[in-house]
């Protein structure tokens, strides 16, 4: 028998006994994505994904109910059509027409993360919802009152259906919203079928990929196009919002003005750019890169050398970077705002 028909029976079993560890009547989901990719971080056994758990952590996302006002939902600031993050104004904002301090990250590939918000303050999906839903400037609620709203709704019989128990526990709510953010896959990028070898890169893209590799992959590592890590990437310090990044989390002076490494897909969508949302451009983005690195004693080793690119291949990158726009996964519906869940049919309408 040989490698690939072992791994194929290991992996059926290993899904028949994750399928036996979930509430009766719910249907077990499974994630797929490229074999290029690593492992993912996430433990799946101990949150195991079911379509029921799916669609109410779907509309969770999508329910205002979750803040103080019931007017902010978690797609206010991450939006389906935009790689989920807003593109309309640089800091996130939050009920009352609070502002925050910064740009909402993108959420895509999340099993793959091992810190969450753009200075690592979360070190596990599970509980990174509870971040924006306390946030004063955000929406500014308490997780005890959002269960005590849900309980008033028809939320206990989603909860049943996902969980097998109609009691509404923080523990399962979060767990929800992370089961559906682990399905925003993106991996169906033209790079993605070059990988796959179903497509090749124009010559401009290509000298674009060659680029990247040589400048760029460093901290935007393949195939996931992040290292994961925190890096001071030479920006100016805003002199108003005096963000220090992960600093504020550590307290550790090398730690000082350093930032979660975005991913590049879905870049061309993904705008503005950088953790306080300054540039409207990819233009502006590389040459920040070329013409304005501040150097200070934390800046990245990986910036220690000046990054020189002409125009030209400025454009060749741009070509590049613009094939890593995934429009299965930008304009997928299983993601968007679902109508069903909110406005089920009923045998009236």
């Amino acid at each position: 028998m040989n490698k690939n028909k072992i791994i194929a029976i290991l992996s059926l079993f290993a899904f028949i006994e994750l399928a036996m560890l979930l509430p009766t009547n719910t249907t077990p989901f499974k994630v797929n994505y490229p074999n290029y990719f690593p492992s993912p971080n996430y433990d799946f056994d101990k949150n195991p994904l079911t379509q029921e758990g799916i669609d109410l952590g779907r509309k969770l996302f999508y329910d205002p109910i979750l803040s103080k006002d019931s007017s902010i939902s978690c797609s206010n600031c991450h939006l389906s059509y935009t790689a989920f993050t807003h593109v309309d104004h640089k800091l996130s904002h939050g009920i009352n027409d609070s502002i925050g301090n910064r740009n909402s990250p993108s959420l895509m590939n999340l099993a793959w993360h091992n810190s969450f918000m753009w200075d690592g303050a979360v070190n596990h999906l599970d509980v990174q919802a509870l971040a924006p839903i306390s946030h004063p400037a955000e929406m500014d609620e308490d997780l005890n009152n959002v269960i005590k709203k849900l309980e008033l709704s028809t939320y206990p019989n989603l909860f049943y259906k996902a969980f097998g128990n109609s009691k509404i526990t923080g523990e399962n709510l979060l767990k929800a919203i992370s089961q559906f953010e682990l399905t925003l896959i993106s991996c169906n990028s033209k790079y993605d079928s070059v990988i796959n070898k179903t497509a090749t890169f124009s010559l401009q893209e290509e000298n674009g990929y060659k680029l990247y590799k040589d400048k760029c992959s460093s901290c935007h590592t393949e195939p996931l196009f992040t290292n994961n890590q925190f890096e001071n990437n030479g920006l100016a310090i805003d002199s108003i919002l005096k963000d220090l990044g992960r600093y504020g989390i550590t307290k550790n002076p090398t730690d000082s003005l350093k930032f979660k490494v975005p991913t590049l897909r879905n870049i061309e969508f993904s705008f503005p750019y950088m953790h306080d949302g300054r540039y409207n451009s990819i233009s502006d983005v590389l040459n920040h890169y070329t013409n304005n690195i501040i150097k200070t004693k934390t800046l990245s080793q990986h910036l220690s050398e000046p990054i020189k690119l002409t125009s030209n291949e400025k454009v060749d990158l741009t070509a590049f970077l613009l094939t890593l726009t995934d429009k299965n996964f930008l304009f997928n519906k299983e993601y968007d705002f679902p109508n069903h869940l909110f406005f089920p049919k009923t045998k009236d309408n």
